[in-house]
């Protein structure tokens, strides 16, 4: 678009007291956005309150500055770096999905590589939503990763929102197996900022890794900080653009639990991994599951249920990581893939069982003395196979 039409959709973001629904009525009943801006105050009120109409006359004070730095942000980026993209309602570009939901933004601020750029960037009917705990345990973010690795590589784009802990690991999964110059996002992350800021800094290397083979979306302009509103809302974009959504670990708090809400309102499939009943992290998915969430043991189950076929054979290898030797999350089969062996079973091992434990209770239930009980998880610890909690706490991995 050129810069003219470009101030007129961003002017018509920033007008005071009108929403998404309104500018679109707006749009259905004008055409364009430089239309409604040529309309009086009068012709306006004929369609919005008095308040809008004299919003809608009004120039904003910072239109001027955010046009500016839009069009600079579009027109100077590196050539070898991503490109970036702002798509409208009327664009092409504009995933299909997300058209259909009941709030879709009236733009979106994209940064990518070209060559998704160029076409549809949103692959329809073939997006994944994985969320979860920002503080999941490390179990959770094994499964988060792995689940998104297998289903990435089974054809699915894996849609998250760049939060730490789930989300993190859930991109990651999907870079792990991304080809480089597929035709499709390996992973997308809608944020809850302008595209010219990382939140939180601690991602920064991992948001430059999916400009490079995925996509950054945001629904903010340019400059917008880490705002706590906004991140609830820009949940219905991860939401709306998927065809269904992975919930792997969350508490009954968790906003995972608003962008199941949205997936279902949406008409979404929603899915949830089960946990301990003494794990916090997990009481959100069971909830989901109590209320109709379908529960997944492996990203098997997903792809049925989804009756997704995967776009090129699928082989354990490709979908697990090289230092594992379990083909699949909890040992199941991968997909397309075979089972593996697993280390023997161990007496700490077992006495562990799978929900958090203190030290002092693994010395009550095994009869052991503190120091061989200490020595023996350390060896499980390096040998991957427990993890370290905070508290004190120690778990056993579903791999181990």
């Amino acid at each position: 678009m050129d810069r003219e039409e470009l101030g007129a959709w961003l002017r018509l973001t920033l007008s005071q007291g009108v929403g998404n629904s309104t500018a679109r009525s707006l749009l259905a009943r004008f055409g364009l956005p430089q239309t409604i801006f040529q309309q009086t105050d009068t012709d306006l009120r004929q369609h919005v309150s008095a308040a809008q109409a004299r919003a809608l006359c009004t120039v904003p004070d910072t239109w001027a500055a955010l046009v500016e730095l839009t069009w600079r942000w579009l027109h100077e980026a590196d050539p070898q770096g991503p490109a970036r993209a702002v798509v409208t309602l009327g664009d092409s570009r504009y995933p299909q999905a997300l058209l259909e939901t009941e709030d879709p933004p009236l733009l979106l601020y994209l940064m990518g590589p070209a060559r998704l750029l160029a076409q549809s960037p949103f692959p329809a009917g073939r997006c994944l939503a994985v969320v979860g705990s920002r503080n999941p345990t490390a179990q959770g973010a094994d499964n988060a990763r792995l689940f998104s690795r297998a289903l990435h590589g089974a054809g699915l784009t894996i849609v998250s929102g760049l939060a730490l802990g789930v989300d993190a690991a859930a991109h990651e999964g999907a870079l792990d197996v991304a080809s480089k110059g597929a035709p499709a996002a390996a992973t997308i992350a809608v944020v809850g900022t302008g595209l010219d800021r990382v939140y939180p800094r601690r991602n920064l290397d991992l948001a430059h890794r999916i400009a490079a083979n995925g996509l950054l979306v945001s629904e903010y302009p340019l400059g917008t900080p880490p705002l706590p509103g906004n991140f609830p809302k820009r949940n219905r974009i991860i939401s709306g653009v998927s065809q269904g959504t992975l919930v792997v670990e969350a508490a009954l708090a968790s906003g995972s639990l608003i962008t199941a809400r949205m997936a279902v309102e949406q008409g979404r499939e929603v899915f949830a991994i089960p946990g301990s009943i003494h794990a916090p992290q997990s009481r959100g998915c069971h909830a989901l599951i109590r209320q109709g969430a379908k529960l997944v043991e492996s990203a098997q189950d997903v792809l049925e249920e989804l009756r997704f076929t995967a776009s090129v054979p699928v082989t354990a290898a490709s979908v697990a990581p090289e230092q594992s030797t379990d083909a699949d999350i909890a040992g199941n089969d991968g997909v397309g893939g075979t089972m593996s062996t697993v280390a023997p079973e161990t007496p700490l091992l077992q006495a562990l069982g799978f929900d958090p434990i203190s030290v002092d209770a693994l010395v009550a239930r095994t009869g052991m003395a503190a120091a061989p009980v200490q020595v023996g998880l350390l060896e499980l610890e390096l040998d991957g196979r427990v993890a370290r909690l905070p508290g004190g706490l120690f778990q056993r991995l579903a791999a181990a």
